[in-house]
């Protein structure tokens, strides 16, 4: 299926096929979905790369192809151990994907980005190619062979 030119129609129906519950029905949370079921199942070592624009609002645009972003993720048995990409640096994108995010959080989308006025009003003063990558806490569960949850240095502490 190709998520770029699939209708929001075809997505659910995707994603019911594949007997994947879903939250939202948003275009950007029906493809986060897909995306999520498609690495779960990729037995890795891979690299994904080329991630939708609008599941990834702070990346760079692949040259020639606004509807995709430079970015990547190495992926070892289903789990993401990691993110990269270029930062987006042009302030007047940033702006357009910022408000695209707003109307998601304002259609009730809790998973949308918040908007970061001031980091556009800084981008506006020029900011040179960067590109970031970090490491998930995954990684380290996977080198130690161990569970996620034990190898987390702080874990969730419940409110009682």
């Amino acid at each position: 299926m190709d998520i770029l030119k699939a209708s929001d129609a075809d997505l659910k129906k995707k994603l019911e096929d594949l007997h994947v519950t879903y939250d939202g029905t948003n275009r950007e949370r029906l493809i986060d979905t897909l995306w999520k079921y498609c690495r779960k199942n990729i037995a890795g070592p891979a690299f994904l790369i080329n991630h939708p624009t609008l599941i990834a609002p702070l990346a760079k645009s692949v040259a020639g192809n606004t509807s995709i972003v430079q970015m990547f993720q190495p992926i070892i048995g289903g789990s993401e151990i990691g993110r990269g990409y270029s930062e987006l640096n042009d302030p007047l994108d940033q702006r357009k994907r910022f408000e695209e995010q707003r109307k998601l959080l304002e259609g009730g989308d809790t998973e949308a980005m918040m908007p970061d006025w001031e980091f556009v009003d800084m981008l506006e003063h020029g900011m040179p190619p960067t590109c970031g990558f970090g490491f998930g806490e995954r990684l380290f569960a996977v080198m130690a062979n161990k569970p996620l949850r034990e190898t987390q240095l702080f874990p969730l502490m419940r409110p009682k």
